[in-house]
C-alpha cells in the first residue's frame, strides 16, 4: 500500500500555508499573546475566507465536506505557525458534535453559521476527559446545565459551546448570558477560560459523541504538535547554519549535527502515525479510537524532545523572546497536558485493547 497525500491535499496545506505566512508572522502571533483580545479576528477571516471553517461541513450546509485527514493537515499547518484561530473548537470539534449528535433542525440551524465564519464554537471537554476535581464539573438536568467547567477552549471568543457534562453527555450552550472567565496557560498563541453554568439553557445532543470527539481531539492535538515540532527542528537547523563559532557554523560540529539528527529521527514516523489516525478516523472506525491515543501520547514525547533540543542548539538565544521559538515550545507543553497527559492516554489506550482493568 502506497499511502500519502494527494496533490489537493499538498496544496491545500502549502495555500494555507501561504495565507499563514501572510496574515500570522511571528509579530502577529506575538502581539495576540500580549494583548487580551479573545479571538484574532484578522487571521480567523482570512482561514475562513479560504473555506477552513467548513472543512468537516457538509455541502448541504455550507462546508466542504472533506475528511479528518484534511482537517488534521490544517491542524499541523496552524500548529507549524503557532497562529491565533479558534480551529480546533469552531471547524472541528463543534462541526462533528453537531454532524454525530444532532438532528436535521439544528444542523440545518448552526451548521451554515459555523461553515460560513459567522459564529465561533469553543468546547469545554478537558474535565470530562482528562478529569476534574471532585467539586467541578457540569451537571445536566431538564435540558439546563449547573456547575462550572476549566480551559474550555475558545470560550472567551465563542457564541457556542460544545459542553461535556459530568456523565459523559454533549450539549450545545449559547455563551450569552454565561460566567467566563480568562485563565493564563503557557501557550498564549491561545485562549483557554473557566465557564459557569446557572440554570443554562442548552439543547442535548445524542449519546455516544463524547468518545468521537476526543478521538478526533487527540488527532487534532498530535497535528498541532507536528507542526510545531517540525518548525522548530526547521529553526534549529537553520540557526546551526547561520552561528558561526570558532570561526565555522556550529552545524560543522558532530555534536550539534547528532542534535539536529536526532530531532529528525524522531519526528518523521510521526508523520505517518498522525496521518493514518486521521485517516482511520472516517475509513477505519475500529481503529480510531486506538491510533488517536498513539498518536497524541507519541507526539506529546516526541515534542516535548524536539521543543527541548532545539531549544539547546540555539543556546542562550533560545529563550529569548526576539527569537520567538518558546511559542512553540509553550504551544506543545499545554498540546501535551490537554485533555489528559501521555500516561494518562497511554492508559486510556491500554484499556481500549482490554490490557488493563
Amino acid at each position: 500500500m502506497d499511502f500519502g497525500l494527494s496533490p489537493d491535499q499538498r496544496a491545500m496545506q502549502a495555500s494555507i500555508a501561504g495565507v499563514l505566512e501572510r496574515v500570522a508572522p511571528l509579530e502577529r502571533v506575538r502581539a495576540f499573546a500580549e494583548s487580551g483580545e479573545p479571538v484574532a479576528d484578522d487571521v480567523w477571516r482570512a482561514l475562513t475566507d479560504m473555506g477552513v471553517s467548513g472543512i468537516l461541513v457538509d455541502e448541504a450546509n455550507g462546508g466542504l465536506g472533506l475528511g479528518l485527514l484534511d482537517a488534521a493537515l490544517m491542524a499541523e499547518t496552524i500548529g507549524a505557525h503557532a497562529a491565533p484561530s479558534p480551529f480546533l473548537g469552531a471547524a472541528v470539534l463543534a462541526p462533528l458534535a453537531l454532524r454525530i449528535g444532532s438532528s436535521p433542525g439544528q444542523q440545518a440551524a448552526w451548521l451554515p453559521k459555523l461553515a460560513a465564519g459567522e459564529i465561533i464554537a469553543g468546547a469545554a471537554l478537558n474535565e470530562a476527559l482528562a478529569g476534574g476535581r471532585d467539586s467541578g464539573g457540569v451537571r445536566a438536568e431538564g435540558g439546563r446545565l449547573d456547575g462550572e467547567t476549566l480551559f474550555a477552549l475558545d470560550a472567551t471568543g465563542a457564541d457556542i459551546l460544545i459542553v461535556a457534562d459530568q456523565a459523559g453527555g454533549l450539549h450545545l450552550a449559547e455563551t450569552s448570558g454565561l460566567e467566563i472567565t480568562p485563565l493564563a496557560t503557557i501557550d498564549a498563541t491561545r485562549r483557554f477560560a473557566k465557564v459557569r453554568f446557572e440554570r443554562t439553557s442548552a439543547e442535548a445532543l445524542a449519546g455516544g459523541c463524547l468518545e468521537r470527539l476526543r478521538n478526533a481531539a487527540y488527532i487534532m492535538l498530535a497535528a498541532d504538535m507536528l507542526g510545531a515540532s517540525q518548525t522548530m527542528l526547521d529553526k534549529a537547523v537553520a540557526y546551526a547554519k547561520e552561528r558561526q563559532q570558532f570561526g565555522r557554523p556550529i552545524g560543522a560540529f558532530q555534536a550539534v549535527k547528532h542534535m539536529c539528527a536526532e530531532m529528525a529521527a524522531e519526528l518523521e514516523p510521526c508523520r505517518a502515525l498522525v496521518w493514518y489516525a486521521a485517516h482511520a478516523f472516517d475509513a477505519a472506525p475500529a481503529e480510531a479510537a486506538v491510533c488517536a491515543a498513539h498518536a497524541k501520547a507519541h507526539l506529546s514525547e516526541v515534542s516535548r524532545f524536539i521543543a527541548r533540543t532545539a531549544t539547546e542548539v540555539h543556546g542562550g538565544m533560545g529563550f529569548t523572546d526576539l527569537l520567538g521559538l518558546h511559542f512553540w515550545f509553550k504551544r506543545v507543553g499545554v498540546d501535551r497536558q490537554l485533555l489528559g497527559g501521555p500516561e494518562q492516554v497511554r492508559d486510556h489506550a491500554a484499556r481500549l485493547q482490554g490490557l488493563a482493568a
